[in-house]
């Protein structure tokens, strides 16, 4: 039987971290002393620093002190979306539709390793969060899951496959358990 072998031949497959080191350098220390540290707690100075690194984001967003973001190059929310102190891991694109909320201490994580492989490669896939979508505290979503419009993925639940549009998923996997009734 084979082992992994971590120390050598690592392949990264087509994972690019899609800036330059002095970009890299100065996000790492805007996200400490602006982020990490909450002195800032006002969201749309958050946004304003998260735009300059890069990320496309809407109108009306709320991002809350605390978030961890790795590349917000790589990070696209959507108009009136709010964001807790969230964990973003998003080495491929994390994409945030309209009106999606990503509650207190939920996961989005785009990278996993390859445990089949004896050299443990690093495989990446984008998350996509539809229009509506809502992430509940301490969720997880797993690289190349979609929540579908208006999804609904409950406090502490794990997304490792595609969410169907207007249900609600809870568990670990995630099931779905019911139809999301939007009332007025």
């Amino acid at each position: 039987m084979l082992k992994t072998q971590l120390h050598k031949n690592f392949d990264t497959g087509d994972f690019k971290v899609g800036a330059n080191t002095l970009k890299q350098l100065l996000w790492y220390f805007t996200d400490i002393l602006f982020f990490k540290s909450r002195v800032i707690p006002v969201s749309s100075i958050l946004v304003v620093l998260l735009r300059l690194f890069g990320a496309k984001i809407g109108e009306e967003v709320r991002i809350k002190p605390g978030i961890h973001i790795k590349y917000p190059w790589k990070l696209e929310i959507g108009d009136y979306s709010w964001l807790a102190d969230c964990y973003i891991e998003n080495l491929d694109r994390v994409i945030i539709g309209k009106n999606c909320c990503i509650s207190q201490r939920a996961v989005l994580i785009t990278g996993n390793h390859n445990y089949s492989s004896t050299n443990f490669d690093l495989m990446v896939a984008p998350i996509i969060l539809a229009e509506g979508t809502w992430v509940g505290a301490a969720a997880k979503v797993c690289p190349g899951v979609t929540l579908h419009s208006h999804a609904v993925l409950t406090m502490g639940s794990v997304a490792t496959k595609d969410l169907s549009a207007y249900a609600i998923y809870q568990g670990n996997p995630a099931i779905k358990i019911k139809e999301r009734d939007i009332k007025k």
